[in-house]
């Protein structure tokens, strides 16, 4: 586990790394391109966003199914491998082309996070798996705390840093620095990883299948679809997908709000006060997932604090444009219940579904690997549906202005609370569970 816990808090460095400096970087790459109308310039933050996520889509279900025949260490270590080389060539981008290449290829690695779920679940019993499922939930916390804090403090190192900093190379890449640090950081795991984390599927346990890669490749985005129409689990997937795909419509439109002038109505943030930020949520996610989300199934039903989780995350989302510049502290509260709303959402709701899998006898890595997809896909069109909105939004007035694209998120929030009640029947199944822990 603390190998595992390792893996996926360097993925999440990875993806959350970023999240400071993106928008400031983007903006920059699409002036050198050319592109110097606002709202076509905006739009590539939503597009560079969801461009690791398309790649997430294509590759985690088969890296998914792929793990089912040939165990899970491969796959684990294959992602670190490939976070290792392409964090340092996005921070070595110089257009807008090299960094969509940079980004996809980094997401194709980190398709590997389903795998580590399937993982918890081949070593786990079932009263041990919503803690497991916390403890990786606090590794995405953690990640998620930490990788927006070092982007924001080592972005343009020439100017924030000096010293050594202080020279032409550093200038010309402003943002290399902390992609070379999470570059370092994957190649320590990969070592820890390749030397001592065992393999967690059996051999007799694995899938056999002699068919061409081309028709297993077919058949894992045939198994995609069959997932979503199993009973319950169809449901838990569907709801996830809501959950983030109003999440990532939060990514690819904060720091554009944040990052606004005062007399525009933003909040005047540069990339250090957003790092901020980031890491707050991601110290409130590692408090609810890392210490406080075991003791609360053992109090309360997982289906109820799914559901409690999806209200107050759409209720912050939904508040972040309203937070005046006076009162740009009072950010951190719409943040936190986004947090706190996450945290009890992400290790109840995998929880749920990993017991309706083996209740209904379904392959782990299978479905684990097509709610990734589906996950993937929402982080795909969340960030892109935002960011169009906001192209078209952002020097609006009246009803359509920079607000519509956080207002529509939270209307997503809202039905999938209303997909989520539907699920009375799997709550005795979650609360017997918590009775044997």
């Amino acid at each position: 586990m603390g190998i595992l816990f390792l893996v996926v808090f360097v993925d999440m460095i990875g993806f959350t790394i970023v999240i400071p400096f993106l928008t400031y970087f983007v903006q920059d790459l699409a002036i050198s391109d050319g592109i110097n109308n606002v709202g076509n310039r905006d739009i590539w933050v939503g597009i560079i966003i969801s461009i690791y996520s398309f790649a997430q889509f294509l590759f985690t279900p088969i890296l998914g199914s792929i793990s089912d025949r040939i165990g899970r260490r491969p796959i684990l270590l294959f992602g670190l491998l490939m976070n290792t080389i392409f964090f340092t060539v996005f921070g070595l981008s110089g257009s807008l082309m090299m960094a969509l290449l940079a980004r996809f290829l980094a997401g194709a690695g980190n398709g590997n996070i389903a795998v580590a779920r399937a993982y918890i679940g081949d070593i786990s019993e079932p009263n041990m798996v919503a803690s497991r499922m916390g403890a990786i939930g606090a590794a995405f916390g953690l990640g998620f705390m930490i990788g927006p804090f070092v982007g924001g403090l080592l972005s343009n190192p020439a100017s924030g840093i000096g010293g050594p900093f202080d020279n032409d190379f550093w200038i010309k890449f402003p943002y290399l620095l902390p992609c070379l640090l999470s570059s370092l950081l994957s190649s320590i795991s990969f070592l820890l990883a390749i030397t001592l984390l065992p393999e967690s599927l059996p051999k007799e346990k694995r899938v056999s299948d002699s068919r061409s890669v081309l028709y297993r490749l077919s058949g894992t985005f045939t198994d995609i679809i069959k997932v979503v129409k199993i009973p319950v689990i169809s449901t838990l997937i569907f709801t996830n997908f809501l959950f983030f795909f109003g999440f990532s419509m939060m990514h690819g439109i904060f720091i554009l709000f944040t990052a606004m002038s005062p007399s525009e109505g933003g909040l005047g943030f540069d990339a250090m006060q957003n790092g901020w930020v980031f890491a707050f949520i991601g110290l409130m996610g590692v408090i609810i997932q890392g210490g406080l989300i075991g003791k609360l199934t053992k109090i309360f039903e997982m289906r109820k604090l799914m559901i409690f989780g999806t209200i107050i995350c759409g209720l912050g989302i939904a508040s972040i444009p309203y937070v005046p510049s006076e009162l740009s502290w009072m950010i951190f509260l719409s943040s936190a219940l986004i947090s706190i709303g996450n945290g009890l959402f992400s290790p109840t709701q995998s929880s749920l579904l990993t017991f309706e899998s083996s209740k209904q006898g379904h392959e782990l890595g299978m479905v684990m690997g097509a709610q990734e997809g589906y996950g993937a896909l929402a982080r795909i069109f969340g960030p892109l549906l935002a960011g169009y909105i906001w192209s078209l939004t952002v020097e609006g007035s009246g009803f359509w202005t920079y607000h519509t694209s956080f207002r529509v998120a939270g209307i997503i929030f809202i039905i999938a609370t209303l997909l989520q009640l539907r699920l009375t029947n799997i709550s005795e199944l979650s609360k017997a569970h918590t009775d044997d822990d």
